[in-house]
């Protein structure tokens, strides 16, 4: 068999292969969160959210709502080297992002049920 019939067989069975998994896939949320921060992110997101007494006040202030606090932290980077991965039973994470073109940083627990956001400071 000549180089061109393998590789003419090669691509129809990966473009049939291609056709398939857009049919099965169409309309699913299907994603692919194989990285520390992606999965870590997924992880705290799925979860419902607490706000310590201090975050309330800052939020309040700077007129953010629940949703913008969730979307902070679905679109932020998790900063490992800053968060606490080992301790038991909840972790904590320092999730940073921008807002309104403003760095800010949020240090959230994460437990098995809840995930609580403990200090939101943004940096001018």
């Amino acid at each position: 068999m000549k180089f061109i019939q393998r590789l003419g067989y090669y691509l129809g069975g990966f473009s049939i292969g291609i056709i398939i998994l857009l049919f099965f896939l169409n309309g699913k949320e299907a994603s692919c969160d194989y990285g520390p921060n992606a999965r870590t992110v997924k992880n705290i997101i799925l979860k419902k959210f607490q706000y310590s007494d201090e975050v309330i006040n800052v939020i309040s202030s700077y007129e953010i709502d629940t949703a913008s606090v969730r979307q902070l932290v679905k679109y932020g980077n998790v900063n490992f080297s800053e968060s606490d991965t080992k301790s038991v039973p909840c972790k904590t994470y320092q999730v940073e992002n921008t807002y309104k073109e403003r760095d800010v940083i949020l240090r959230v627990k994460n437990c098995s049920l809840v995930a609580t956001i403990l200090d939101f400071k943004i940096k001018n």
